[in-house]
């Protein structure tokens, strides 16, 4: 393709972006079985160039369909994946550039805006000063550093320690993974009780760290959350930092969705004690409008962190190693994309204002529906949930206890095969119950009106078939 049919081609695709970010047609989540997109395909690639027309008819015709429309204002599920215009444009950016950011010699502006926009970040949401950021992919990437760092700072005085990570039962399952690709074993992996908030207990946290030292195992670390993805649960950050400082265990807080909400002033209770953590996480492509990935990673000391992933073979060795950060040996990865462009581009184009304004108007959509659940006599609330998220379930009266669990996942089952929202399901102490997710940046008042007019007339529906 030369240049100037890129020229026109581009300016094709920006029109059907700016459609497409308008169009409300598409089924949220489509009715797709397994197979059937990939066998629309030829079985071998071609060995001809193929023509432009073709390729992008098929995208728009086969795969554009077939996708589940994660930025659809109908979108309720797991937690919101933002992107926007200012992102999107940025990533175009990213693309062309094509620059491979893993040291500053490779990339000075990518490496120092990097360090801008964390800088940025750290004081905007009111993080303890002492932090340092770097971005990183995904908050499970971010946990996996936190938990080989925590490692390797036990190993450097115990070697041959037998190691224990504690967390809650109500907790991630990034974790169980880190633990395990990080060496310590699942069955290293101590699981702590949590309050009726479904918060994590500090009592019950000192009293298995002291039996782990008891029968000889070295507290290595303790991963808590600042909401949780069942029910955006707070364990309490302060008690369990106080615990972990006096112990010399590494702390880190997960706060992947609800840390965007440090932007907003009256939510900074949440993060009451992150002063005591080591590490700490939370992702800006969640609810930051910034498209995925894009992870922001804190620690309180990066000598630490560095001396872990440091390597400085002779071919990556430059003249200004000594005075500058090569990120690179911040993290896992070698390579490193400019995730800090499309970051750069939301901040300054929303503001800090602007994004705050959009997070309230999720959290006010939220608080309007759980009152409607809370007055409704056929719905309830099966947890206090926080900010964008809402957990409920139906519960008539006609409907037996054991019975409320299958009628939930019908309800669900029906409306997401509707199409025009999607949300999802978890358990909590044991009891189905669906995800309310509001959080994408083009939600308003009418899609989550929307929601609610359609569960209760499927669960009408529901009803009316089963007597």
């Amino acid at each position: 393709m030369k240049n100037d049919e890129f020229r026109a081609r581009a300016h094709e695709l920006v029109d059907w972006m700016a459609d497409y970010f308008e169009d409300e047609s598409y089924k949220v989540a489509p009715p797709t079985l397994p197979g059937e997109v990939r066998d629309q395909f030829p079985t071998t690639a071609p060995e001809d160039a193929e023509n432009f027309d073709a390729i992008f008819r098929d995208f728009q015709q086969t795969i554009v369909p077939n996708m589940t429309h994660w930025n659809h204002p109908g979108w309720f599920a797991y937690f919101p994946a933002n992107n926007s215009p200012p992102s999107v444009l940025a990533e175009m950016l990213t693309a062309t550039l094509g620059a491979q950011c893993m040291s500053w010699q490779t990339s000075p502006a990518a490496t120092e805006l990097e360090q801008v926009v964390m800088s940025w970040l750290q004081q905007a949401c009111g993080l303890p000063e002492h932090f340092r950021g770097v971005i990183h992919d995904t908050a499970s990437t971010g946990t996996l550093v936190a938990l080989i760092t925590a490692r390797e700072k036990v190993r450097a005085t115990h070697p041959n320690a037998s190691m224990r990570v504690y967390t809650s039962s109500e907790a991630h399952s990034s974790i169980d993974k880190a633990v395990k690709m990080a060496g310590f074993g699942l069955e290293n992996l101590v699981r702590i009780a949590v309050d009726e908030h479904l918060a994590m207990r500090p009592d019950a946290l000192l009293h298995a760290i002291e039996q782990d030292i008891i029968q000889g195992h070295t507290p290595a670390a303790v991963c808590a959350t600042i909401g949780t993805t069942s029910t955006t649960a707070i364990d309490p950050i302060y008690d369990i930092g106080k615990i972990c400082r006096e112990h010399g265990i590494w702390f880190h807080v997960d706060a992947a969705y609800a840390g965007t909400a440090a932007l907003l002033p009256e939510f900074r209770w949440m993060f009451d004690g992150l002063e005591f953590a080591d590490s700490y996480v939370f992702n800006p492509h969640k609810w930051m409008l910034t498209n995925f990935d894009c992870t922001a990673y804190f620690v309180a000391d990066p000598a630490t962190l560095v001396e872990t992933f440091q390597t400085s073979p002779e071919y990556l060795k430059t003249q200004f190693d000594a005075e500058v950060p090569n990120f690179r040996d911040w993290g896992i990865q070698l390579g490193r994309r400019f995730r800090a462009l499309k970051l750069w581009f939301v901040m300054r184009a929303y503001g800090l204002e602007g994004i705050r304004t959009m997070l309230r108007h999720h959290i006010a959509l939220a608080d309007g529906l759980r009152i409607q659940v809370v007055e409704s006599p056929r719905f309830e609330l099966m947890a206090e949930g926080r900010l964008g998220l809402v957990v409920l379930r139906a519960a008539p009266d006609s409907v037996p206890n054991n019975e409320l669990d299958d009628l939930n996942a019908a309800l669900l089952a029906k409306l997401n095969a509707e199409g025009h929202v999607y949300a999802t399901h978890t358990r909590v102490t044991g009891r189905y119950a669906i995800r309310v997710s509001i959080g994408q940046w083009r939600t308003e008042k009418r899609h989550v009106d929307a929601l609610w007019t359609s569960l209760n007339r499927i669960l009408d529906d529901v009803l009316r078939h089963s007597t």
